[in-house]
């Protein structure tokens, strides 16, 4: 009887920032009920097809993550090589897309379900189907596609991290990551959700904006006994606005200077919620190991920023924040968007002309300038429809939105011309050209909220 599962993570542009948390997250719940897993990451594997052809004659099923962008052409040509490996195969597909658009996603011929949200549970029943020569038809949180249709079960109610296991980290091959990157790096998750609830974010489609967090001391035992057995020297808390409790923050790093364990660690927030901890507070951040804070800043127009809906987001907040940081010596970095219905030309100055200040006042400030990408489930897509965007209606339609693409319609020729030498001017005068894509690629992850539970795959 077959009790393998075989996870596949398709490439993406950019150094991987570590093993794909997602898969691990998936595998931990199938290893506790017996099942075998592999996981096979297109950015270690040097010949993934030779290792897929080992791996999938004893599998039950593959499962497939990704998001948005061009992972989906990865996605789609691993499910094609699966298939020709081994017809018949059963092809499961998760992550933020496959979740936000699974009618989409299936009508694509490339899966044969579809897991909507949180796929740790999900995953493990439609495994336990297989094995037994069940049907996997009516699995909660699943889409199912028949041949000419999907059909959509029941929403599988969101569980609370603290009752799922912890990621299967002990699979994961930090030996192969080291010789890709050159570090030795773990990407963590410690909390799902966000309050805010930005009209340019898919996050509260899933989260309801409600925040699900381990304990501080859960994260501080998990964290310091990872980085010691796996001897790691960065951490990336992949959280999708980490400091949400500012007790909880301060918890955790107070626990990882008392654990005297030395390690980097980073995380995204925004500047409001960074503001209600004291300088001592932000200081103690810095010396339990954190070199760098991402936040969502995207505007200094104040019309923009009320576009966005980022009520909470106060320009008096971004300088204080950049001010806290320096003082603690953590970097800090600003995402920024460009192009964002209803921005205009004087916004986009005022917004250069307050990021060049804060830079001129603040050393350890820098800026991830990013075109307004228009990502599936965002609350403003009607609007954006009306605007002339037009909604891909493919999913390999889908694989060309991804960051550095431009898809608006008012922002073309002259107009596209002249903010590229406005923002080549900033970044210029800010010493900043070819600002990371770490930085980017982290933007993704989290503002399209890679997410541990949206489990990347399924």
């Amino acid at each position: 009887m077959k009790d393998k599962v075989v996870l596949l993570y398709p490439s993406y542009d950019g150094p991987p920032l570590g093993p794909p948390l997602s898969l691990l997250s998936l595998a931990s719940p199938l290893l506790e009920a017996g099942f075998r897993v592999s996981i096979l990451d297109r950015a270690i594997e040097p010949d993934l097809e030779a290792s897929l052809a080992r791996e999938i004659p004893e599998a039950l099923c593959v499962g497939i993550s990704f998001l948005t962008g061009p992972m989906i052409r990865g996605a789609m040509a691993l499910s094609q090589l699966a298939r020709r490996l081994q017809p018949g195969i059963p092809v499961v597909f998760g992550g933020w897309h496959s979740s936000l658009l699974p009618e989409q996603t299936l009508a694509s011929g490339m899966a044969d379900i579809a897991v909507r949200g949180q796929g740790e549970r999900t995953l493990l029943e439609v495994a336990q189907r297989l094995r037994d020569g069940k049907s996997v038809e009516s699995v909660s949180g699943t889409s199912y596609w028949t041949g000419q249709a999907a059909v959509h079960f029941l929403d599988r109610p969101p569980e609370p991290m603290s009752k799922l296991p912890s990621p299967a980290f002990s699979m994961a091959n930090f030996d192969a990551y080291e010789t890709v990157t050159g570090m030795r790096k773990l990407p963590f998750a410690s909390s799902l959700g966000c309050p805010y609830a930005c009209h340019y974010c898919t996050d509260q489609v899933f989260y309801d904006r409600k925040f699900n967090a381990y304990s501080a001391s859960r994260v501080v035992g998990e964290v310091t006994e990872l980085v010691s057995r796996h001897r790691l020297t960065e951490v990336a808390f992949l959280d999708s606005n980490f400091p949400v409790n500012v007790p909880r923050a301060v918890d955790i790093a107070q626990g990882f200077i008392d654990a005297k364990i030395r390690f980097g660690w980073t995380f995204q927030a925004s500047t409001d919620l960074l503001c209600r901890m004291t300088d001592e507070e932000v200081c103690l951040l810095g010396q339990s190991g954190v070199t760098h804070m991402g936040f969502g800043t995207e505007s200094a127009s104040e019309k923009v920023l009320a576009l966005m809906n980022k009520k909470h987001q106060r320009i008096d907040e971004m300088y204080e924040t950049a001010r806290k940081a320096e003082k603690a010596g953590i970097r800090v970095t600003f995402n920024l968007i460009l192009g964002y219905p209803g921005e205009t030309e004087e916004d986009r100055l005022e917004t250069f002309r307050i990021m060049s200040d804060i830079f001129e006042k603040h050393s350890n400030v820098r800026f991830s300038p990013n075109i307004f990408t228009p990502y599936p489930g965002i609350p403003i897509w009607h609007q954006l429809k009306t605007m002339g965007v037009e909604e891909p209606q493919s999913l390999d339609e889908w694989a060309g939105v991804g960051l550095g693409s431009n898809h608006l319609p008012w922002l073309r020729g002259r107009e596209l011309q002249r903010l590229r030498r406005m923002l080549k001017h900033f970044l210029l005068n800010n010493r900043i050209r070819g600002t990371s894509s770490l930085v980017s690629r982290r933007s993704l992850l989290t503002g399209q909220a890679l997410g541990r539970s949206v489990s990347e795959v399924c």
